[in-house]
C-alpha cells in the first residue's frame, strides 16, 4: 500500500486476511510514498512483488509510469491498483466497482439527484460508479474547477454541474457521496439529517459528523474499502477473494 498519509489504512488488515484464507504466504505493508518518490520506488521493485495498492496522492501520478492501463482507469484518470506481471506494470481501478458494490450491499441501487463532494481521483471514481448504477449525472461540489474530473466526466458521457461548497447543494439530493478528507465536510453535517442515503469514504474516525447526523441509509468508507480490496485480491492472486474473511478483519463499527 503506497500513499501519504498512510498510517491509518486498513488495507494491510484486509489483504493479509485474504492471503491467510487463501493459504498464501504473502506479505502486505503500508509504505509512505509521495508523488516525487514514486518513480524511483517503482523502478526499485524486484521480481517478488505481485502488486501495489495506491491511495492519495498517487492514483493519477502513477498513470504515466505504467505499461498498460485498463479502460476504466483511463476513463476516470485514476489507478488505485498496479498488477506486476512479466516485468510490466498494469494499472486498474477497483474504486469504481468498490463503490458500486458498497452501495448495492446497503440497498442503494440508484439516485435521481446525486451529489459528490470533492474533485479528485475518488470523486471521479464515484461519478463513474453512479453512472454504472444508472443514476443521473452527479452534481460535483468543489472549491476550484477540477480539470481532470471534468475531462473524465466527458469521457464517461456525463455533464456534471460544478457548484460551490454550500448547503444549497443538498436541495433535492437523494444520495450524497463525500470523497473529501476527514473534517472537510463537517460543516454540512447539520444539513444532512433527512438525506435518503450517504456514502462517506472516510472510515477513520468513524462515524464522521456527516454519518452521525444522517438518518437515512449510511454507508461507511470501510465498506467501499472492503469491496475495492476484494477486487484487488482477485487481480493480484488470480483467485476469488474470500470476502467474508476480509470483512471479519474490519474493526467493529467500521
Amino acid at each position: 500500500m503506497l500513499g501519504r498519509p498512510i498510517a491509518h489504512s486498513l488495507s494491510p488488515r484486509l489483504h493479509l486476511a485474504a492471503y491467510a484464507a487463501l493459504g498464501l504466504d504473502w506479505a502486505y505493508e503500508a509504505v509512505e510514498v509521495g508523488e516525487q518518490e514514486l518513480p524511483a520506488f517503482l523502478d526499485g521493485l524486484g521480481p517478488q512483488w505481485r502488486g501495489l495498492s495506491l491511495t492519495m496522492p498517487l492514483k493519477q501520478a502513477v498513470l504515466p509510469l505504467l505499461d498498460s492501463v485498463s479502460d476504466l482507469a483511463r476513463d476516470v484518470a485514476a489507478a488505485n491498483t498496479v498488477v506486476l506481471r512479466d516485468g510490466r506494470r498494469h494499472g486498474h481501478n477497483t474504486d469504481v466497482p468498490g463503490i458500486v458494490q458498497a452501495l448495492q450491499e446497503a440497498g442503494v441501487t440508484g439516485a435521481r439527484h446525486p451529489v459528490v463532494l470533492g474533485g479528485g481521483a475518488t470523486a471521479r471514481s464515484a461519478a463513474a460508479a453512479l453512472s454504472r448504477l444508472g443514476a443521473s449525472p452527479a452534481t460535483l461540489v468543489v472549491r476550484s474547477p477540477p480539470t481532470q474530473t471534468l475531462a473524465a466526466a466527458r469521457r464517461l458521457g456525463l455533464s456534471p454541474a460544478v457548484v460551490p461548497f454550500s448547503p444549497d447543494v443538498l436541495r433535492d439530493c437523494d444520495l450524497l457521496v463525500s470523497t473529501v478528507p476527514a473534517g472537510a465536510a463537517d460543516g454540512l453535517a447539520p444539513h444532512v439529517g433527512d438525506l435518503p442515503a450517504l456514502l462517506d469514504v472516510v472510515y477513520d474516525p468513524w462515524p464522521t459528523p456527516l454519518a452521525a447526523a444522517c438518518r437515512g441509509t449510511v454507508v461507511s468508507g470501510a465498506s467501499m474499502l472492503l469491496h475495492q480490496a476484494a477486487a484487488q485480491v482477485d487481480l493480484m492472486t488470480g483467485l476469488p477473494a474470500p470476502l467474508e474473511a476480509m470483512r471479519g478483519a474490519l474493526p467493529l463499527g467500521g
